[in-house]
């Protein structure tokens, strides 16, 4: 799955979203890139799949955050893909971005990816399905549930957004370290 993609057959790129209150993982497995938009579509798949039911009234989501990749702290399309959310679900998103080199510290680590590998291990990866499968049956003793869905989506590389188009954004930074800590509300219709 990871590695040697001149010998695969295909590639499986999960994004996990974890949620702690009710102890479930969820995974969004992707077979282009991994991009921002990925990113997001996982988040929004999530959401209306799973946390529009277990959040009925919820009108604020908080996401943690890695730095760098896809969903990083300088990665625009995150930003901007985060404001359609926000759009089309009319709900604020505050993220928190860990600092750099303390990735380790993210509870989905140590929560779900984890278990995720633990779950897999020795076992071939063989297709898409087993993939899947294996996501799907992950569990703990304390009652870890994980739901995985295939996204057959492409997701173009090498997106652009302008300044003007970040300007746009209902973003407002927070007073301590906004790089890493931001909140993006609706815009106005």
């Amino acid at each position: 799955m990871y590695d040697f993609l001149s010998l695969a057959d295909g590639k499986a790129l999960p994004y996990g979203i974890s949620d702690l209150v009710h102890n479930q993982g969820f995974v969004n497995v992707g077979i282009d890139h991994d991009t921002a938009e990925c990113a997001v579509e996982s988040i929004r798949r999530w959401w209306q799949n799973s946390g529009k039911a277990l959040y009925p009234d919820q009108k604020q989501l908080l996401i943690t955050a890695d730095g760098g990749g896809s969903n990083g702290v300088k990665n625009r399309l995150w930003k901007k893909k985060l404001q359609d959310l926000a759009n089309e679900e009319q709900f604020t998103i505050t993220v928190a971005h860990y600092p750099p080199a303390t990735s380790k510290w993210n509870k989905i680590e140590h929560r779900l990816f984890s278990f995720i590998s633990l779950n897999w291990r020795a076992k071939p990866l063989t297709s898409f399905e087993v993939v899947l499968e294996l996501l799907s049956h992950t569990t703990t003793k304390k009652g870890l549930t994980v739901t995985a869905i295939k996204d057959s989506s492409a997701y173009p590389t090498g997106l652009k957004i302008s300044d003007e188009e970040l300007a746009a954004l209902n973003l407002s930074r927070d007073s301590f370290h906004g790089e890493w800590n931001y909140t993006i509300k609706p815009q106005e219709p």
